[in-house]
Protein backbone atom coordinates (compact mmCIF):
# COMPACT_ATOMS: atom_id res chain seq x y z
CA UNK A 1 0.00 0.00 0.00
CA UNK A 2 1.36 3.57 -1.12
CA UNK A 3 -0.23 6.76 0.19
CA UNK A 4 0.22 10.17 -1.85
CA UNK A 5 -0.64 13.23 -0.06
CA UNK A 6 -2.62 16.32 -2.30
CA UNK A 7 -3.60 19.46 -1.84
CA UNK A 8 -7.04 20.40 -3.20
CA UNK A 9 -8.97 23.80 -3.72
CA UNK A 10 -12.54 22.82 -2.74
CA UNK A 11 -14.58 25.75 -2.93
CA UNK A 12 -12.10 28.27 -2.71
CA UNK A 13 -10.04 26.52 0.16
CA UNK A 14 -7.35 24.98 0.38
CA UNK A 15 -8.04 21.32 1.32
CA UNK A 16 -5.48 18.07 2.13
CA UNK A 17 -5.75 14.56 1.03
CA UNK A 18 -3.64 11.54 1.71
CA UNK A 19 -4.91 9.12 -0.85
CA UNK A 20 -4.34 5.55 -0.39
CA UNK A 21 -3.70 3.08 -3.33
CA UNK A 22 -2.26 -0.36 -4.76
CA UNK A 23 -0.26 -0.85 -7.93
CA UNK A 24 -0.06 -4.07 -9.59
CA UNK A 25 1.96 -4.92 -12.60
CA UNK A 26 3.93 -1.34 -12.75
CA UNK A 27 6.63 -1.94 -15.43
CA UNK A 28 3.23 -2.48 -18.23
CA UNK A 29 2.80 0.63 -19.79
CA UNK A 30 -1.49 0.73 -20.31
CA UNK A 31 -3.17 1.49 -17.00
CA UNK A 32 -6.42 0.27 -15.62
CA UNK A 33 -8.08 1.97 -12.75
CA UNK A 34 -10.42 1.01 -10.51
CA UNK A 35 -13.00 2.68 -8.15
CA UNK A 36 -14.88 1.60 -5.63
CA UNK A 37 -18.67 2.17 -4.79
CA UNK A 38 -19.85 3.99 -1.48
CA UNK A 39 -18.94 2.61 1.57
CA UNK A 40 -16.82 0.17 0.19
CA UNK A 41 -12.82 1.05 -0.34
CA UNK A 42 -10.10 -0.61 -2.68
CA UNK A 43 -9.96 -3.54 -1.46
CA UNK A 44 -13.06 -4.98 -2.84
CA UNK A 45 -12.09 -4.31 -6.23
CA UNK A 46 -8.33 -6.17 -5.93
CA UNK A 47 -10.37 -9.01 -4.72
CA UNK A 48 -12.19 -9.17 -7.55
CA UNK A 49 -9.70 -8.01 -10.65
CA UNK A 50 -6.36 -8.03 -9.29
CA UNK A 51 -5.48 -11.55 -10.95
CA UNK A 52 -6.74 -10.61 -14.22
CA UNK A 53 -5.81 -8.55 -17.19
CA UNK A 54 -1.74 -9.38 -16.10
CA UNK A 55 -1.25 -7.47 -19.69
CA UNK A 56 -1.62 -4.04 -17.77
CA UNK A 57 -0.66 -1.82 -14.62
CA UNK A 58 -3.44 -1.78 -12.19
CA UNK A 59 -3.92 0.74 -10.03
CA UNK A 60 -6.58 0.69 -6.76
CA UNK A 61 -7.84 3.37 -5.19
CA UNK A 62 -9.03 4.14 -2.00
CA UNK A 63 -11.24 7.60 -2.65
CA UNK A 64 -11.34 10.58 0.21
CA UNK A 65 -13.04 9.45 2.97
CA UNK A 66 -12.99 5.27 2.12
CA UNK A 67 -10.42 2.80 3.01
CA UNK A 68 -7.17 4.48 4.43
CA UNK A 69 -8.01 7.83 2.32
CA UNK A 70 -9.17 10.62 4.54
CA UNK A 71 -11.58 13.22 3.88
CA UNK A 72 -12.52 16.07 6.37
CA UNK A 73 -14.48 17.97 4.29
CA UNK A 74 -17.60 17.85 2.62
CA UNK A 75 -17.69 16.86 -1.32
CA UNK A 76 -19.41 16.31 -4.15
CA UNK A 77 -19.02 14.13 -7.23
CA UNK A 78 -17.52 16.39 -9.41
CA UNK A 79 -14.87 16.74 -6.28
CA UNK A 80 -13.71 13.48 -6.66
CA UNK A 81 -13.12 13.35 -10.06
CA UNK A 82 -11.04 16.75 -9.57
CA UNK A 83 -9.23 15.10 -6.95
CA UNK A 84 -8.33 11.99 -8.99
CA UNK A 85 -7.18 13.92 -11.64
CA UNK A 86 -4.84 15.73 -9.62
CA UNK A 87 -3.66 12.49 -7.86
CA UNK A 88 -2.93 10.79 -11.23
CA UNK A 89 -0.81 14.01 -12.45
CA UNK A 90 0.81 13.54 -8.71
CA UNK A 91 1.30 9.92 -9.83
CA UNK A 92 2.43 10.30 -13.36
CA UNK A 93 -0.31 8.21 -14.52
CA UNK A 94 -2.64 8.42 -17.78
CA UNK A 95 -5.36 5.68 -17.46
CA UNK A 96 -6.31 4.20 -20.59
CA UNK A 97 -9.18 2.09 -18.66
CA UNK A 98 -11.21 3.79 -15.40
CA UNK A 99 -14.02 0.98 -14.12
CA UNK A 100 -15.87 1.99 -11.58
CA UNK A 101 -18.68 0.69 -9.87
CA UNK A 102 -21.61 2.40 -8.03
CA UNK A 103 -20.89 5.97 -7.31
CA UNK A 104 -17.33 4.78 -8.23
CA UNK A 105 -19.04 4.53 -11.57
CA UNK A 106 -20.29 8.45 -11.64
CA UNK A 107 -16.46 9.77 -10.50
CA UNK A 108 -15.14 7.56 -13.46
CA UNK A 109 -17.61 8.86 -16.12
CA UNK A 110 -16.30 12.62 -15.23
CA UNK A 111 -12.65 11.41 -15.52
CA UNK A 112 -13.55 10.21 -19.58
CA UNK A 113 -11.26 8.05 -19.76
CA UNK A 114 -10.13 6.23 -23.34
CA UNK A 115 -12.13 3.33 -22.23
CA UNK A 116 -15.38 3.93 -19.64
CA UNK A 117 -16.31 0.99 -17.83
CA UNK A 118 -19.55 0.92 -15.68
CA UNK A 119 -20.17 -1.61 -13.07
CA UNK A 120 -24.14 -1.57 -11.60
CA UNK A 121 -23.20 2.14 -11.77
CA UNK A 122 -25.32 4.89 -10.45
CA UNK A 123 -26.66 8.28 -11.53
CA UNK A 124 -30.52 7.01 -12.79
CA UNK A 125 -32.77 8.68 -10.34
CA UNK A 126 -34.99 5.25 -9.38
CA UNK A 127 -38.61 5.60 -7.57
CA UNK A 128 -38.27 5.16 -4.02
CA UNK A 129 -39.97 2.46 -1.77
CA UNK A 130 -42.40 4.04 0.28
CA UNK A 131 -40.99 2.95 3.21
CA UNK A 132 -37.86 5.04 2.25
CA UNK A 133 -40.46 8.31 1.54
CA UNK A 134 -41.90 7.73 4.54
CA UNK A 135 -38.65 7.86 6.47
CA UNK A 136 -37.80 10.82 4.55
CA UNK A 137 -40.99 12.82 5.57
CA UNK A 138 -40.53 12.00 9.13
CA UNK A 139 -36.47 12.69 9.29
CA UNK A 140 -37.52 16.01 7.69
CA UNK A 141 -40.50 17.03 10.19
CA UNK A 142 -38.16 16.29 13.04
CA UNK A 143 -35.41 18.70 11.27
CA UNK A 144 -37.94 21.29 11.32
CA UNK A 145 -39.22 20.73 15.03
CA UNK A 146 -35.17 21.26 16.00
CA UNK A 147 -34.85 17.74 16.84
CA UNK A 148 -31.77 16.98 14.32
CA UNK A 149 -30.45 13.94 16.79
CA UNK A 150 -33.25 12.14 16.65
CA UNK A 151 -33.10 12.11 12.78
CA UNK A 152 -29.73 10.43 12.71
CA UNK A 153 -31.99 7.30 12.88
CA UNK A 154 -33.60 7.61 9.75
CA UNK A 155 -30.50 7.69 7.80
CA UNK A 156 -29.05 5.06 5.23
CA UNK A 157 -26.99 1.74 6.23
CA UNK A 158 -24.46 3.29 3.80
CA UNK A 159 -23.82 6.52 5.72
CA UNK A 160 -23.74 4.53 9.56
CA UNK A 161 -21.05 5.19 11.35
CA UNK A 162 -19.79 7.94 9.27
CA UNK A 163 -18.59 11.36 9.73
CA UNK A 164 -20.80 14.04 9.78
CA UNK A 165 -18.79 15.76 6.58
CA UNK A 166 -19.35 12.60 4.74
CA UNK A 167 -22.92 12.43 5.47
CA UNK A 168 -23.15 15.77 4.15
CA UNK A 169 -21.11 14.35 1.08
CA UNK A 170 -23.59 11.31 0.98
CA UNK A 171 -26.70 13.68 0.51
CA UNK A 172 -24.85 15.83 -2.27
CA UNK A 173 -24.29 12.52 -4.25
CA UNK A 174 -27.12 10.33 -3.79
CA UNK A 175 -29.55 11.78 -5.99
CA UNK A 176 -27.70 13.13 -8.91
CA UNK A 177 -28.95 12.85 -12.37
CA UNK A 178 -26.51 11.68 -14.39
CA UNK A 179 -28.83 11.19 -17.51
CA UNK A 180 -27.34 14.18 -19.06
CA UNK A 181 -23.68 13.24 -18.78
CA UNK A 182 -24.22 9.97 -20.23
CA UNK A 183 -25.95 11.19 -23.36
CA UNK A 184 -23.46 13.21 -23.44
CA UNK A 185 -20.35 10.65 -23.22
CA UNK A 186 -18.83 9.84 -26.59
CA UNK A 187 -15.92 7.47 -25.97
CA UNK A 188 -16.38 3.46 -26.23
CA UNK A 189 -18.39 2.36 -22.95
CA UNK A 190 -18.83 -1.12 -21.32
CA UNK A 191 -21.73 -1.79 -19.20
CA UNK A 192 -22.09 -4.47 -16.78
CA UNK A 193 -25.17 -5.07 -14.21
CA UNK A 194 -26.13 -7.80 -12.09
CA UNK A 195 -29.76 -9.06 -12.67
CA UNK A 196 -30.95 -8.67 -9.43
CA UNK A 197 -29.32 -5.90 -8.32
CA UNK A 198 -31.47 -4.35 -5.99
CA UNK A 199 -29.41 -0.78 -5.11
CA UNK A 200 -28.96 -0.27 -9.16
CA UNK A 201 -31.53 -2.02 -10.69
CA UNK A 202 -31.16 -3.42 -14.09
CA UNK A 203 -33.56 -0.62 -15.60
CA UNK A 204 -31.07 1.73 -14.69
CA UNK A 205 -28.03 -0.14 -16.58
CA UNK A 206 -30.74 -0.42 -19.56
CA UNK A 207 -31.40 2.75 -19.37
CA UNK A 208 -27.74 4.01 -19.26
CA UNK A 209 -26.94 1.69 -22.36
CA UNK A 210 -29.98 3.43 -24.53
CA UNK A 211 -28.09 6.67 -23.38
CA UNK A 212 -24.64 6.29 -24.45
CA UNK A 213 -24.32 6.09 -28.10
CA UNK A 214 -20.96 4.10 -27.82
CA UNK A 215 -21.71 1.39 -25.32
CA UNK A 216 -22.32 -1.95 -24.94
CA UNK A 217 -24.06 -3.86 -22.57
CA UNK A 218 -23.69 -7.37 -20.30
CA UNK A 219 -25.69 -8.50 -17.48
CA UNK A 220 -24.82 -11.22 -15.43
CA UNK A 221 -26.31 -13.45 -12.73
CA UNK A 222 -26.29 -11.98 -9.06
CA UNK A 223 -26.71 -8.95 -6.89
CA UNK A 224 -24.82 -5.37 -6.83
CA UNK A 225 -21.89 -6.95 -6.27
CA UNK A 226 -21.82 -9.18 -8.84
CA UNK A 227 -18.44 -8.76 -10.68
CA UNK A 228 -17.22 -10.83 -7.91
CA UNK A 229 -18.34 -13.94 -9.68
CA UNK A 230 -17.75 -12.99 -13.26
CA UNK A 231 -14.72 -10.38 -12.89
CA UNK A 232 -12.73 -13.04 -15.22
CA UNK A 233 -15.47 -12.83 -18.06
CA UNK A 234 -15.47 -9.14 -17.45
CA UNK A 235 -12.43 -8.54 -17.76
CA UNK A 236 -11.77 -10.50 -20.89
CA UNK A 237 -13.97 -7.84 -22.10
CA UNK A 238 -11.74 -4.84 -21.24
CA UNK A 239 -8.15 -5.94 -21.71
Amino acid sequence: MAVKSIVVDINNNKCSFDISYDILNSKNDKTVVFLHGWGSNKNIMKQAFGSFCQNMKHIYIDMPGFGNSSNDTVLTTDDYSKILNIFFNQIDVKPDIIAGHSFGGKVATLLNPDLLVLLSTAGIIEEKPLSVKLKIKIAKLFNLLGLNNITKIFRSSDVENMSENMYKTFKNVVDEDFSEIFKNYNKPVKIFWGKDDTATSLNSGKTINSLIENSDFKAYDGDHYFFLQHAKDIAKCIC
